[in-house]
C-alpha cells in the first residue's frame, strides 16, 4: 500500500464523505489499527475490474471501491471509446436507480460526456433499468449507462454500459473500453473535462415504456385477477402501477413495508427474489387476500418472480418454471421466432421449441448474449431475467415480465386453471424437469479458484448413479465462446458449475429430466429422489 497512492487519491476525490472515511482509515492505521490497515490494503490493491457487467462493488474510497473518482475515470473512458467510433455529438442517455450514491455517479457521468462532446440524456428520477435501456432505442442513441448494482446488498452500487444495439458490453468493447479507463485515470480527475450541457428527460422516456409495454397485451385478454405484487425496496412499484392502470389490469395488493425506494434494504437480508425470505412478506399478504398469484420485482427491476399456490401450499416458482410458463403461453399464441435460454438454464426450453416448429438458441449465461441472438422473440436465464419484447429492449425486464404474468394468469384463471395447473401440463407433455442450485458465497475469492481446479482436476465421472460427460466449457465450441465453467451430462442429470459473474460466489447449476411418464407424482418423487443424490455429490466434489 503507498502512502502516495492514498494522497494523490485525496487530492483527486470530489465527495468529502469518501475523503473524510479515507482519512479516518488512514489515521487508525497509522494508529496501529489492524482492520484499519486491512480495509486500506484492500481498497488500494488494485482498480475494481471493468467487464461485460461494467464496474460493480462496494462503496468507499479506493480505486477497488466504488465512488466517484472511480466512477468519473469509468466515464471518461466510456466517452473516449464513444468518440473513437466516431459518435462524437451522439445522445447517451444516463439512468439509475435509487441507491446510496447512485444519483450522483449518474450526474458526474453525465456532466464528463457532455464536456467529451457526447449529447447525454440524464434522467431526472429514479427509473427502472429496462426503462432506461428501452431509451437507447427510443432516442436513437448510441450508448447508455445505468448507475445500479441492481439485487446486491445495500453497501454496493454498480455501473451498467450498453451500446447503441440495446443490449450489455460482450468482448472486445470492455477491454477496450477498459484501457481507455485506464488511460483516463492516469490522469488527474481535475483534469477530465466537464460540461452541464446536457438534457433532463423523464415523462417523456416513461411514456413511451408505457406505450411500448401496454401494446404487449391483446385486449381480449381477460382482466380478472386477485394479486400481491412487492418492489423490494425498488424503483420498480410507481412503473408497475402505471403501467396496470393503463392496461386495465386490477391494482395489486401492495406490500407496504417494501414498496417505496429505500437504499438499505430494511425488511431482507438480501434484495433478490431468489434469497430466502426475501418474498416473505410477499408470500404472507397473498395467503391473507387469497390472491391467485405474487409477483416480485428485484430493486432495479430488470428481474421478475412469481408465487402460486400448489395444492393450498404458497411457494415461489423457479426461475426455470416461470421460463417454460412463458415460453409456453408464447408458443401456444403461436410466437414465431427465435427462443433461447442460457447454458445454465434448463434444457426444457429446447425440446419446447422444437415440439412447436421454432429454432432454438444455447448462449453463454448472460442477456449481453441472449439478447444479441438474430429473430429472438423470446428469452430466459434461470436467475428470474426473462426478455419478453427483445425489439424494444433486447434485455431482461422484470416489469414487462410481470405483465405478461397477469395475461397469461388471468387466461388461465378464466378458464378454470391455473398456474399450478399449467406447469402440471408441461410436465404431462415433456416429461418432468427439475432444477435446483447450490450457491457457495465466499469472503475470498481464491476459493473459488480452488474449487474450479478441483473440479476439473479430478470430476465426478458419474452422478446420481448414472455416467456423465465433463465438458470444460473453457475450451469453447462451435456454438459456444470459451467460458469459465464445466458442464456434466448424463441421461436424465446435467450439471454446469461456473463462478458468479457479479457476486463472490461459485453456483453449481443442476436439472434432472425425466421422459413423459403416466404417473406425474411418482415421476416427481424419482425427480426429487436423483436431485438430491446428485446435489451431495456436488457439493463433495467442489469441497466447500
Amino acid at each position: 500500500m503507498s502512502h502516495e497512492l492514498i494522497q494523490a487519491w485525496l487530492r483527486d476525490d470530489p465527495d468529502p464523505a469518501t475523503a473524510a472515511e479515507l482519512r479516518g482509515l488512514l489515521e487508525r492505521a497509522e494508529a496501529g489499527d489492524a482492520a484499519a490497515e486491512a480495509e486500506l490494503s484492500s481498497a488500494f490493491a488494485g482498480r475494481l475490474e471493468f467487464g461485460t457487467a461494467g464496474l460493480r462493488g462496494r462503496l468507499g474510497p479506493g480505486p477497488a471501491r466504488m465512488n466517484r473518482v472511480l466512477v468519473s475515470q469509468a466515464a471518461a473512458g466510456l466517452a473516449l471509446y464513444l468518440l473513437d467510433q466516431g459518435l462524437a455529438g451522439s445522445p447517451v442517455v444516463v439512468g439509475h436507480d435509487a441507491r446510496h450514491n447512485s444519483a450522483v455517479f449518474a450526474k458526474d457521468t453525465a456532466e464528463i460526456l457532455a464536456g467529451a462532446g457526447l449529447r447525454p440524456l440524464l434522467c431526472d428520477r429514479a427509473l427502472p433499468t429496462p426503462v432506461v435501456a428501452f431509451g437507447i432505442g427510443h432516442f436513437s442513441c448510441a450508448a447508455a449507462v445505468v448507475v445500479t448494482a441492481s439485487h446486491n446488498p445495500p453497501q454496493d452500487n454498480g455501473y451498467k454500459v450498453y451500446l447503441g444495439d440495446g443490449s450489455q458490453i460482450v468482448p472486445p468493447a470492455d477491454a477496450e473500453i477498459a484501457a481507455r479507463i485506464d488511460a483516463a485515470a492516469a490522469r488527474p480527475l481535475a483534469e477530465i473535462p466537464r460540461s452541464d450541457d446536457y438534457r433532463m428527460i423523464g415523462d417523456d422516456l416513461v411514456a413511451g415504456y408505457l406505450a411500448r409495454a401496454a401494446s404487449l397485451v391483446d385486449p381480449a385478454t381477460p382482466r380478472e385477477l386477485n394479486w400481491v405484487y412487492t418492489a423490494m425496496h425498488g424503483v420498480g412499484g410507481a412503473i408497475v402501477d402505471q403501467l396496470v392502470a393503463a392496461t386495465g389490469f386490477p391494482a395489486p395488493h401492495q406490500v407496504a413495508e417494501q414498496q417505496q425506494p429505500d437504499p438499505d434494504f430494511p425488511t431482507v437480508a438480501f434484495p433478490n427474489p431468489e434469497e430466502p425470505g426475501a418474498i416473505d412478506l410477499a408470500l404472507a399478504l397473498a395467503r391473507t387476500v387469497e390472491a391467485d398469484i405474487a409477483i416480485a420485482n428485484d430493486p432495479d427491476a430488470d428481474r421478475c418472480a412469481i408465487a402460486a399456490p400448489f395444492a393450498g401450499t404458497w411457494r415461489m416458482l423457479s426461475g426455470d418454471e416461470l421460463g417454460w410458463l412463458l415460453a409456453d403461453d408464447a408458443l401456444r399464441r403461436s410466437t414465431a421466432g427465435v427462443y433461447a435460454c442460457s447454458v445454465v438454464s434448463s434444457t426444457l426450453l429446447a425440446t419446447m421449441a422444437a415440439a412447436h416448429g421454432q429454432p432454438f438458441q444455447t448462449t453463454l449465461t448472460g442477456f449481453k448474449w441472449i439478447g444479441r441472438v438474430p429473430g429472438l422473440v423470446f428469452g430466459y436465464e434461470e436467475a428470474i431475467g426473462y426478455c419478453t419484447d427483445p425489439a424494444a429492449v433486447p434485455d431482461k425486464d422484470g416489469i414487462t415480465t410481470a405483465l405478461r404474468v397477469l395475461a397469461l394468469a388471468a387466461r388461465l384463471k378464466a378458464d378454470g386453471s391455473s398456474i399450478a395447473e399449467r406447469l402440471d401440463q408441461i410436465a404431462t407433455d415433456y416429461g418432468v424437469h427439475l432444477t435446483s442450485q447450490l450457491s457457495f458465497r465466499v469472503s475470498d475469492l481464491s476459493l473459488i479458484t480452488a474449487a474450479m481446479a478441483r473440479i476439473r482436476q479430478a470430476p465426478p465421472a458419474a452422478l446420481a448413479g448414472e455416467p456423465v460427460e465433463v465438458v470444460d466449457l473453457a475450451r469453447g465450441s462451435a456454438d459456444l465462446l470459451p467460458t469459465d465453467g464445466v458442464l456434466f451430462s448424463g441421461r436424465r442429470v446435467r450439471v454446469v458449475v461456473r463462478p458468479s459473474g457479479t457476486e463472490p460466489k461459485l453456483k453449481c447449476y443442476l436439472q434432472v429430466a425425466l421422459a413423459p411418464g403416466a404417473d406425474l407424482a411418482a415421476d416427481r418423487a424419482q425427480a426429487s429422489t436423483l436431485m438430491s443424490q446428485a446435489r451431495d455429490e456436488m457439493a463433495r466434489a467442489l469441497g466447500l
